[in-house]
């Protein structure tokens, strides 16, 4: 595999990632960065960290990093956790307030601790919290029950103080969202981009073909996660096989938002042409200047996905046989 770190890797921009990412020799790693400067998205990172653990130590190599913010990568734990040996000496210090580095989950417990040490480092107002810890608990759960990735799930977090802004990843190396989903859904994993998208729909779950799904499943994680990003006006990008959906911010002149079950209906860009990735990343933006109402938030969202669920079971309900 061969990775680029530029100086402008985010969510707004992902197509110039995706043209330097090259996934055609898995079993070794290719890392160059911009010369001058390296700004990446935590989940930019966590794609790289999740790929790279599965390659021999000895197979992965890193260009001369020359950038002036190179050292971010040491203070992510990049090498760490590739098991590479850092190039800086740099004395590690305390991420309060500023990001959560690369970290490995594996069980529920560790996603518990994860949960609970990340909202203190990061200093968030108590009616922030509830936000940030619903969307990473639902994007490792689904991680956890879902992927069957022996290495779990990687996940990285950073806080913007200019933009108030949160930029989650979590990638995982699992079976992807299409094998997950195919045996329940045959009929909308044709491809990786259908499947992604069916994903997205709100109650359909990979565990049943029930509309909500079941008790343990509900089918509404990615909705809500996706949701959130929508209803703060932010981005949001989910990327499994050769496909990727990515949510486009909302203008700031339209005053409301719909929370659309079907993800065609949303402002997004998508491709079905992308570098086969074996597993799930997932990314988000969460803007905190318009996240403080997150109940009154979250409660619309739930609106929502009881109002798509009954009209999809409704619709199922008009298609049966009738016998007379």
């Amino acid at each position: 595999m061969k990775v680029h770190l530029s100086n402008n890797d985010y969510l707004r921009n992902i197509g110039s990632f995706l043209r330097n990412f090259d996934t055609s020799e898995p079993n070794e790693l290719q890392v160059t960065t911009n010369d001058k400067w390296i700004s990446v998205h935590p989940a930019i990172l966590t794609l790289v960290a999740a790929t790279g653990m599965g390659i021999d130590p000895a197979k992965i190599k890193f260009d001369e990093i020359t950038a002036r913010s190179g050292h971010y990568l040491d203070s992510m734990r990049l090498f760490n956790i590739l098991n590479k040996e850092s190039p800086f000496k740099i004395t590690g210090h305390e991420p309060a307030g500023r990001f959560i580095p690369l970290t490995q989950i594996k069980t529920p417990d560790e996603q518990s601790k994860f949960i609970s040490d990340m909202i203190p480092l990061l200093h968030l107002k108590p009616s922030q919290v509830d936000a940030i810890k619903y969307t990473v608990g639902e994007l490792v759960r689904n991680v956890l029950e879902h992927s069957g990735a022996n290495n779990g799930a990687i996940v990285a977090a950073q806080y913007y103080h200019k933009s108030n802004v949160i930029r989650l990843g979590i990638c995982d190396t699992g079976m992807g969202v299409r094998q997950s989903m195919c045996h329940f859904w045959p009929n909308h994993t044709q491809t990786d981009l259908t499947a992604v998208k069916w994903a997205l729909v709100p109650g359909v779950s990979g565990t049943t073909t029930l509309e909500s799904g079941t008790t343990e499943n509900a089918g509404a994680g990615l909705f809500i996660v996706k949701s959130i990003a929508m209803l703060t006006r932010d981005y949001f990008m989910i990327y499994s096989g050769n496909a990727v959906y990515r949510l486009l911010k909302r203008r700031p002149d339209v005053k409301l938002i719909r929370l659309n079950a079907d993800p065609n209906k949303d402002r997004h860009s998508e491709t079905d042409q992308a570098p086969h990735l074996q597993g799930t990343l997932v990314a988000i933006d969460i803007s905190l200047d318009k996240i403080n109402q997150f109940a009154q938030i979250l409660e619309d969202i739930r609106r929502a996905y009881s109002t798509a669920v009954r009209e999809r079971k409704k619709a199922r309900y008009k298609q049966r046989p009738k016998f007379i």
